[in-house]
């Protein structure tokens, strides 16, 4: 079963290590041309990652993604006058 994951962006310095990112969580993307990996890994475990991903000579940046943290239930959120009208005609 797949639990809490969290995405990280790992900035490398070659895109030679793409593979070798395998054994630190899921690979969900790489891009050739900004040379950043995005992997998934579980939430539990995010800290050690971070940490050993870090310490490696081709890793340039590791960042966490902010989206389980962000809150994405909004308030006062109100429809647009135009659509509200069309629903009011009874076609």
């Amino acid at each position: 079963m797949i639990g809490n994951r969290i995405g990280l962006a790992v900035w490398l310095h070659s895109l030679k290590y793409v593979r070798q990112m395998r054994k630190y969580g899921n690979v969900h993307y790489a891009s050739k041309r900004m040379k950043y990996v995005v992997l998934y890994c579980d939430e539990t475990t995010i800290d050690d990652t971070i940490q050993r991903l870090e310490s490696l000579h081709y890793v340039k940046l590791v960042s966490k993604s902010m989206r389980p943290y962000l809150k994405t239930e909004f308030q006062n959120a109100r429809p647009d006058k135009a659509k509200e009208y069309d629903y009011k005609m009874g076609i």
